[in-house]
């Protein structure tokens, strides 16, 4: 019903299937009033809408139509259609004439493709036992909902709706019920006023609290979401559908929707956008015409605006670029900043999403950049990385740092109790924004080479920087810092103690990728992988490592964008000696196992364990539940994905280890 085809973490481009037809997401549906069409959505990009089935339900009229004729040709729409049960109505008036069997009953008779159980929706920052006592009724609601539909053998899909006002444990435990419910997807309600009131950053605690007991093997909507300027943050988030009546609403009131905020008709000199509208018309065009032909031009002009975000961010998300786009959408708005900056301080549930490597560089935007899951990850590596006796930091250079760096390196600084260094026995790492340090055996690893920042240093990058130094030279005995970071950094953090300027770094091809190898795959997996007669081959034209041999058999590849190992038959073996049980591994069931050895890719269903630090494109050995080696591949999906879905490709094989 729902798959992955792209990912940038919790971002995704899926595709969700219906009966009458198949929806990309993330999508927007828009609110289609069954009465008060105006608008041929369709035509400007729509292909999935949203209706109020309640709504239809008391107009006798188009109740007759809609169950003679079916809900499509009601509102004119041939595409996927939602359909809402009256829960907008109820949260208005307090109560509705329709019992939760009776529209789920007749969502199904009028063939709307996705229904929805007629939930509780609960304003933000009420008390918290009418929070509570209204989860409950839409959980019972939710499951007494899924029930009657496996009874009846209906063909709708089924939404399920996440309620729990502000309070996050409650999101969680509303979450955590539904999940078990096995509903189709997972709608995200009652957030409009959080949206109205610009709480965004509640808006963030509410969605991430959520998202942590939601399966990821079924669409999230974010009922009520809108405006363009939110999607980039909300899809990052791991929402995959919104809705939202904004496009015709904002254009009675003759308002105009943009990524960067609304704009009134009245102020405006110029038209915000290359859209068709306004490239034929205006401002003094607009206002001159008459009110119904004016609402349908802007509404047109909305529409447009917000497909067209959503077709830019999912291109961000193939690229690998989404966070840079939320980064630049936040700053339209100091309430969307600041929900940016919150985040920030979910990096880690982000980071159990995120590919080790993408396809675009990673550019340094501002503050918010530092908080990003590959920086997380990075510094957390570096932490559990070997480390020698002494530290040297160099200042930055070109990138890749190590091929620019030579001979005798400067004047530095020396802190703790000075003793002659032992070049063999020191770390060599570059300051860099915005991964702190790089040791210089690894820095062409994605994304530490691909990667760029202001030289130009912001207030909140020089004390990231100072901090993580302070913290991580705990780890050495003797801490060198070359004199030129020191002035440019201009910190009186740092007492001198002595100075030394007879450092040199030596290259080593067999120190590099062995470090990479540890980076990649483990502490320790560098020793595993080579030993014996290591032959390094390099590009001619490049001069980058391109094949690693012992002797004349082959160990592993190094790919030229990331310089990521590649595995082949030999490295495979080995690293699968050298590794405990699941490090680095997927682990499938018998049925699977002759295929695998076979070469065929494998599928989540097959899957019964994983390493749980896979991440999406790493790779991975395949092996069966007697840890016996059976193939070696790159993983599609990270390890929470790869556990959940039971549908969909897990791991493209590499070869089989069939002799």
């Amino acid at each position: 019903m729902f798959e992955i085809k792209a990912k940038d973490g919790k971002g995704r481009v899926g595709v969700l299937k219906t009966r009458h037809g198949d929806v990309k997401t993330p999508a927007l549906m828009p609110v289609i009033h069954p009465r008060k069409q105006v608008i041929d959505v369709a035509k400007y990009g729509a292909d999935i809408v949203i209706t109020n089935a309640y709504l239809i339900y008391k107009d006798e009229d188009l109740k007759k139509k809609a169950i003679d004729e079916g809900l499509h040709k009601l509102i004119n729409f041939d595409g996927p259609v939602m359909t809402d049960s009256g829960s907008f109505q109820l949260s208005v008036y307090g109560d509705v004439e329709i019992t939760n069997k009776e529209v789920i009953e007749f969502q199904e008779l009028i063939k709307t493709d996705i229904g929805t159980s007629l939930d509780i929706p609960t304003a933000p920052f009420v008390e918290r036992e009418k929070a509570e006592s209204d989860m409950e009724i839409t959980i019972e609601r939710a499951r007494e909902a899924i029930n009657y539909k496996k009874e009846q053998n209906m063909e709708m899909l089924l939404n399920s709706v996440v309620q729990g006002s502000t309070f996050l444990d409650l999101r969680r435990e509303c979450a955590r019920e539904l999940s078990k419910l096995d509903a189709d997807l997972y709608p995200i309600g009652a957030v409009v006023p959080l949206m109205e009131s610009y709480h965004y950053r509640d808006l963030v605690d509410v969605v991430m609290n959520t998202m942590k007991d939601l399966s990821d093997t079924v669409p999230r909507h974010l009922m009520g979401a809108g405006h363009p300027m939110i999607f980039a943050l909300c899809v990052a988030m791991g929402c995959d559908l919104f809705d939202s009546a904004a496009y015709i609403l904002y254009a009675e009131d003759d308002r105009l929707l943009s990524t960067r905020g609304t704009f009134k008709l009245e102020n405006l000199q110029e038209m915000p956008c290359s859209c068709e509208v306004c490239t034929s018309y205006t401002p003094d065009d607009l206002r001159a015409m008459p009110k119904e032909k004016r609402r349908d031009l802007i509404a047109q002009h909305n529409l447009h605006v917000s497909f067209a975000e959503l077709r830019l961010i999912r291109q961000a998300i193939y690229d690998g670029n989404l966070m840079e786009l939320v980064e630049e959408r936040c700053r339209a708005h100091p309430a969307l900043l600041e929900a940016q900056r919150q985040l920030g301080n979910y990096a880690e549930d982000l980071e159990k999403y995120d590919p080790r490597s993408k396809k675009s560089a990673f550019f340094y935007t501002g503050p918010e950049s530092l908080l990003r899951p590959e920086v997380l990850r990075h510094m957390q590596k570096l932490r559990e990385m070997p480390k020698k006796r002494d530290l040297v930091i160099l200042p930055p250079t070109r990138k890749p740092y190590s091929k620019f760096i030579s001979g005798k390196l400067g004047e530095f600084y020396v802190y703790g109790e000075e003793r002659e260094i032992d070049l063999d026995n020191a770390d060599f790492m570059v300051m860099d924004i915005p991964f702190g340090l790089i040791p210089l055996e690894i820095d062409e690893v994605y994304p530490l080479s691909q990667s760029d920042a202001p030289k130009t240093r912001d207030v909140d990058s020089i004390e990231f920087i100072e901090d993580f130094i302070n913290e991580f030279g705990e780890y050495y005995e003797q801490v060198l810092i070359h004199s030129r970071i020191i002035n440019d950094l201009d910190s009186d953090l740092y007492v001198k103690y002595s100075l030394s300027d007879d450092i040199r770094y030596k290259k080593d091809d067999v120190k590099k990728v062995k470090a990479i190898a540890d980076y990649q795959f483990g502490n320790g997996a560098g020793d595993a992988l080579f030993t014996g007669n290591i032959n390094i081959e390099k590009s001619k034209k490049t001069g980058k490592i391109r094949h690693i041999y012992d002797g004349k058999v082959l160990i592993v590849n190094m790919r030229a964008s990331d310089s990521y190992l590649i595995l082949s038959k030999e490295g495979a073996r080995r690293l699968h000696n050298a590794t405990q049980y699941p490090k680095n591994r997927v682990v499938v069931n018998k049925d699977s196992e002759p295929f695998a050895l076979d070469g065929k890719s494998v599928f989540c269903k097959f899957v019964v364990e994983c390493d749980e630090n896979i991440r999406a494109k790493d790779e991975v050995l395949i092996v069966n539940e007697e840890d016996k080696l059976l193939a070696y591949g790159k993983a599609m999906l990270g390890a929470c994905e790869i556990e959940q879905f039971k549908t969909g490709q897990a791991i493209k094989t590499r070869k089989g280890m069939k002799k």
